[in-house]
């Protein structure tokens, strides 16, 4: 027996034999956690999944968020998410979902997507230490930015200087064929019926493109860029108005009232005409009134909101135009009078009151072109014809301004300054 004990030579088998157990356990441990890391990326990919599932574009929830005028769940939405997940776990052999949920929450214009789960893998060659199961738990967080409600007014110069021709050759077609070499197409209505000798008539008559036409041109196209571009149909309220109807009565004209029918509005906005006169000179051509104009649209739009809801929108003034004023305004002016006349830039002054009430303005200034044969204009516009774009720009908010001659595509210039406007993000504080 003492032989027995001090004999070592099967030392090393049964240090082999001892160590076994652990060594199997260590690499049984190492497997399983291995497996279980590769089904934790399966599911956790499926979480992510339907968490992006649930606040997609198209999907039933951001549909129903979209539709709450104020912040709260969308149970339709974490109904979504979880069927989703399940859905793409269907064949699973190698693990057991215990506890999946979800929500869905709008909250400040976002929506909100959360997918909690928990789920049981088992082991193989880590139950010899008696660890049957591997619990792993996720979660998969999505954040969208739901629509900005905003409603856009705009207003179109439609005064007698927007009925200039539209390019450079439209107008050289209007010199070379009135007696008075006018570049004007003036919409002269007498006493309820079209003026024969009407420059306006003319103009059509010619095939020359005024200035206006290209505006209402624009102005439908705006409303498909518009329709495109929204995520639900009271994303976008759309206005439209005018100067007025004819100049003995000049106030705002509206064309369309505010309104998610943007397939009518486009309709209309094809429509718009010159402001008529009843005769060429009436009341000293004072039709053009920013300021006045600027004072009836900022009662018309209502109170500015955040543009989070469908109750709070953005207002946002879209105002197009050749840039210069002609109205009465013996006080105030910012250039030289005749009597009681006022020739000059947009006074900014107006633009400033609308702004610091919490409106944006968004500004197209349609290029007022040079009419070296006209002796009115190279005596009263040519002098400032420099600070027409410098002021249209300063009226405008920041960003919001956008240059355009006419024979460069109004219409392409207006879906530009519209696209920058509603892609603009929203800032929550």
């Amino acid at each position: 027996m003492l032989r027995f004990l001090k004999n070592r030579s099967g030392n090393f088998g049964i240090l082999a034999a001892l160590m076994l157990l652990p060594v199997i356990a260590a690499a049984g441990l190492a497997i399983d956690y291995s497996n279980a890391l590769s089904v934790k990326g399966r599911v956790q990919g499926a979480a992510d999944a339907a968490a992006l599932a649930a606040v997609a574009e198209s999907s039933v929830g951001v549909k129903e968020a979209m539709a709450l005028s104020e912040d709260g769940a969308v149970a339709v939405g974490a109904d979504e998410a979880v069927k989703f997940f399940k859905a793409q776990l269907e064949d699973h052999l190698d693990f057991t979902i215990d506890e999946i949920s979800a929500s869905v929450v709008k909250k400040n214009g976002r929506l909100y997507s959360i997918v909690d789960y928990k789920i049981t893998v088992p082991t193989t060659l880590s139950k010899v230490l008696g660890q049957n199961l591997i619990q792993i738990a996720g979660q998969a967080t999505v954040e969208y930015q739901t629509e900005i409600y905003r409603d856009f007014f705009l207003l179109l110069d439609n005064t007698p200087s927007m009925g200039v021709g539209a390019t450079p050759s439209d107008v050289a077609t209007m010199v070379d064929n009135t007696s008075d070499k006018c570049a004007f197409a003036c919409h002269i209505v007498d006493k309820g019926k079209e003026d024969k000798n009407s420059y306006y008539n003319l103009a059509k008559k010619l095939g020359v493109t005024t200035r206006i036409n290209v505006v209402a041109q624009a102005t439908a196209a705006l409303m498909d860029t518009a329709t495109e571009s929204r995520k639900s149909t009271s994303q976008y309220h759309m206005a439209v108005y005018t100067f007025g109807e004819k100049a003995e009565d000049t106030k705002l004209l509206e064309v369309v009232k505010p309104t998610t029918n943007l397939k009518n509005a486009k309709k209309k906005a094809a429509d718009i005409e010159l402001m008529s006169i009843p005769y060429q000179g009436y009341d000293n051509d004072q039709q053009t009134d920013f300021d006045r104009a600027f004072s009836q649209i900022g009662d018309k739009m209502g109170k500015p909101g955040t543009g989070l809801t469908a109750d709070s929108p953005e207002k946002i003034l879209f105002f197009v135009s050749d840039g210069v004023g002609d109205s009465y305004k013996p006080t105030g002016c910012t250039k030289k009078l005749t009597g009681g006349r006022c020739q000059e830039p947009i006074d900014i002054k107006s633009c400033t009151a609308l702004k610091d009430k919490g409106y944006k303005i968004a500004i197209l200034y349609t290029t007022y072109l040079p009419l070296p044969t006209n002796g009115w204009y190279n005596g009263w516009i040519k002098p400032f014809q420099n600070e027409i774009p410098q002021k249209m720009k300063a009226c405008a908010s920041p960003d919001l301004f956008f240059e355009v001659s006419p024979s460069e595509g109004i219409s392409d210039a207006m879906t530009t300054l519209f696209k920058k406007i509603v892609n603009t993000p929203l800032l929550t504080g």
